[in-house]
């Protein structure tokens, strides 16, 4: 993983970057499905094989998917917006560089992060399977609940009709 996690680091962030600047909706869209598709392929090199098959059917087959879907169903075209007070480039660059400026400095100067990693821990498909059918079935059901509610709006978006005015005969 050590040569390839750069050009899949690389592409993701890519991915990321053009999911925010791109103007079109689906190009945003079709480049958010870039970066969780790297950040999936990031799993599998850590080992992660089951978080990485999560991450590719929650994330790149439904919820990308589905904005995708609304977009198809809604008409969007995502034109220009308005114009900002300030510019959303140098506040994201000003702030990535703050956040990069202050993990670095942790890393280099706290002793606390530079220790080693503790050993991987055994959890198995099993117990994953108990976790979220006993502790976390609330959550589960509630994002199937979410997941739902939003299939559901994206309908009556799209079968919103505007009103037509009515002609005098």
């Amino acid at each position: 993983m050590g040569f390839v996690f750069p050009l899949i680091a690389t592409l993701t962030v890519l991915g990321a970057v053009g999911a925010m600047s791109f103007r079109k909706s689906i190009h945003a869209a079709l480049s958010l499905v870039v970066a969780l598709l790297g950040i999936a392929v990031t799993y599998l090199g850590l080992g992660a094989e089951f978080i990485a098959l999560v991450q590719v059917l929650v994330y790149v087959g439904a919820v990308a998917i589905l904005v995708v879907f609304v977009m198809q169903l809604t008409r969007s075209e995502g034109g220009q917006g308005e114009g900002m007070a300030v510019r959303p480039a140098a506040l994201g660059v000003g702030t990535a560089g703050l956040v990069c400026g202050g993990l670095i400095s942790c890393v280099v100067l706290l002793p606390d992060f530079r220790t080693p990693w503790p050993e991987k821990a055994d959890v198995g498909l099993a117990r994953l399977g108990e976790a979220l059918t006993g502790d976390y079935v609330v959550a589960l059901e509630g994002i199937g609940l979410l997941l739902t509610v939003a299939i559901i709006g994206a309908v009556l978006i799209a079968l919103k009709r505007p009103n037509k005015e009515e002609t005098p005969e």
